[in-house]
Order: structure tokens, then sequence, then C-alpha cells
């Protein structure tokens, strides 16, 4: 059973990089089959899918965040997080990470001076 946490501050101030990792439970992000997943959910608005890590390290990023998104990994934790640079209100959301049918409970960033 995969059990993902997310954590990161809830408030980060415009042009600012909104940072968060996920802390992944019952599953390795090095050896697993899954590739790990971030996903937000801004207010008024449906899922919008950010982009994935595989266990290899490979990126893969929605095309209209990719300028401003990078994943990496912290191995030695089986971690992995979001670092998504340039922010303004249009990013304030709910953040999760995802692997297959495993969510995190979310996280609200809220982006405003």
């Amino acid at each position: 059973q995969v059990q993902l946490q997310e954590s990161g501050p809830g408030l980060v101030k415009p042009s600012q990089t909104l940072s968060l990792t996920c802390t992944v439970s019952g599953g390795s992000i090095t050896t697993d089959s899954y590739y790990w997943t971030w996903i937000r959910q801004p207010p008024g608005k449906g899922l919008e899918w950010i982009g994935h890590i595989w266990p290899s390290g490979s990126t893969y990023y929605t095309p209209s965040l990719k300028s401003r998104t990078s994943i990496s990994r912290d191995t030695s934790n089986n971690q992995f997080s979001l670092h998504l640079s340039s922010v303004t209100p249009e990013d304030t959301a709910v953040y999760y990470c995802v692997s297959g049918g495993d969510w995190g409970k979310g996280t609200l960033v809220t982006v405003s001076s």
C-alpha cells in the first residue's frame, strides 16, 4: 500500500517559487514500476496535471507549465518535490501528489502578498 504525504508552506508571495515535498511510504520512488505525479485543483476549477517523475529520475511536465516547473527526487528519504517558479495568484490551488490510484490528502497553497 503506497501512502503519500504533501508538505510545504501554505502561503507564497507572487514572483517567488512554490516548493512542496511528497513523502512516500509503502513504495519506492526508485524501484517501483509507478511514476510519481503532481496534480493541482485551483478554486472553482477542475483537476490539472502538472507533471511526473519516473523511478529513473526522468521527468515530464504539462506544456503550459513546463517553463516554470521542476520535479526532483530525494532518494535517501523516499521523497519527490515540486518547484513552481514565478508564481501568480492564479497558481493558488490544492496541490496533490499521486501515484496510480493513491493520492495524498492535498495541501492548499495560496499565492498572495
